[in-house]
Parts: structure tokens; sequence; C-alpha cells
């Protein structure tokens, strides 16, 4: 499992899975400490003038999020987070969720990132060492996650798979219902890719199937669902969603299928019963 986030980072995926983290992270920690855990945690910070530039996908997401205009407040709040991981200006780099969640930890609050790939670890390492309440550390990310979690009831969960195994859907949706099911004070957010809807449909289908509960889905598609071989959109799928959940995927979604968006884009979001 040695999905390169570095390849990937700053693109449209990260800009909806980070504002709404973000987002939920305030939330939770408006009712007190929590405990976030972080299943595939990856390097923690990228720069954007190494892999990145191979794939150009910042180019067509944190690029444009930055020079763009008005944007709505938890765009913002994204934004104003890039921008402090580049005090000198521009976005040579990108905060992945391990940074974003660290700069951000309070009193009592705790961070654990889980990374399989040795090299990367280390440098989720380096990442985490100026901040004393996140640490990182190895292994398989859905076993250690799922027993972090049931350790420490009420955690805030990220699931974010490199989905290049053909399990990872099925070790995904089974590893959150599973958190639930134990927990229900808890609150998961898995990000999917979204390619087709057959697959995504039997993602959601699978969760229901395991006793997850009531799910927020936050869909935010770039072009229609027609060609299965391309990342067309994505979804970030919430347990045990807070008050405000709906408003907020909105807002994100809404601002990424229409400010990145082709012809076609647009956003749905739903809350299942």
């Amino acid at each position: 499992m040695n999905y390169r986030h570095s390849f990937h980072a700053g693109n449209f995926a990260d800009l909806v899975k980070h504002a709404l983290m973000l987002w939920l992270l305030e939330q939770r920690q408006a009712a007190g400490p929590v405990t976030v855990l972080d299943s595939h945690a990856g390097a923690g910070l990228y720069d954007l003038t190494g892999d990145a530039v191979r794939s150009r996908e910042a180019e067509a997401g944190i690029d444009r999020l930055m020079a763009s205009e008005a944007r709505p407040p938890l765009i913002e709040t994204l934004a104003e987070a890039v921008a402090q991981t580049n005090p000198g200006g521009g976005v040579r780099f990108y905060p992945g969720s391990p940074l974003l969640v660290a700069t951000r930890l309070r009193s009592g609050d705790r961070y654990v990132g889980f990374e399989l790939n040795p090299p990367v670890l280390a440098l989720l390492g380096e990442v985490l060492e100026p901040f004393a309440g996140a640490e990182a550390r190895g292994g398989d990310g859905y076993d250690q996650v799922l027993a972090e979690a049931l350790a420490n009831p009420g955690s805030f969960v990220l699931i974010d798979p490199p989905f290049e195994q053909p399990d990872d859907y099925h070790r995904a949706a089974d590893t959150a219902a599973a958190i639930m099911r134990a927990d229900p004070r808890a609150t998961v957010a898995i990000w999917t890719p979204m390619k087709d809807m057959e697959t995504f449909d039997g993602f959601l289908r699978r969760l229901d199937q395991g006793g997850a509960g009531r799910a927020l889905v936050a869909e935010a598609r770039l072009r229609p669902l027609t060609n299965p071989m391309k990342m067309n959109g994505c979804a970030l799928v919430v347990l045990n969603p807070p008050r405000g959940a709906e408003d907020a995927a909105t807002e994100v979604c809404g601002w990424v299928a229409d400010r990145l968006g082709e012809a076609g884009a647009r956003a749905e979001v739903w809350v299942t019963a």
C-alpha cells in the first residue's frame, strides 16, 4: 500500500477532504478534547515542485483555489492554512491531514497517524516531531486505527486509503462500520474517489449492511461519471455527522464543483436513513 500522496497533493479531492476535515475537527473540539486517528496518513507535507509537477493536479486544485476571490468561509479556512504553510508566499508546499490537524491540537487533544511505507513514515515523523500531541506509527492502517479507536471512545477517525488494492473499498467500509458498532459516539470520515456509480453504491451498501448507521454523503463531481478509468469526482462519507454537516458539505462541494469542474459538474449532499 504505497499510494503516492505526493503525486496527487493539492488536487480537487484534497480540497474537499481537507476543508471538510477542518470543519469536522472544529466541531469535535467544541465538545472537549478529541483524539484524531488517521488510517493512511502519508508524509504530512508535500513539495508541489516534486512529484505533483508531473500530474499537474495541484495546478487545477490548490493553485486555482488560492488565486480565487470571494472564497466562502470553509474554503477560506483551508486557504489560510495553506498560506501559513508558505510564509514566503506562493504555493510551493501543501499540508496533508497530519499537519493540518497537528497545528490545531489543543491541550488534551491527540493525533495518531498510521503509515505502512517506511520511508514515508520517516517523513511523517519529521513533520509531526514539533507537535507534542501528535504521533506517527507504522503498520497496517486499517487494523491499527480500529484498535486505537476501540481504546479511545469518541475518537474522530479519518480513513483515506489508496484504493489501489482490490480490497480497499471493502476494508475501508468494514473498518468504519466496526468502529461505529463498537462506539456510536465516534465520528468516522471516509474519503473515496468517484469513478463510477456502481462501485460507489456498492461501498455505501457495504457500510449500511455492516451497521455503520446514519451517514452524510458529500459528493463533488467534476465531470459526468462516464469514464470509469478517470477520477471523475470524490466523496467524503461521514458517519455520525455533527449538526450542520449538510450545510458545511454543500458549501465545500458546491464551490469545488462550480469553480473547478468541467461541463456537467455538480455537487450532491445527502444523509442516509
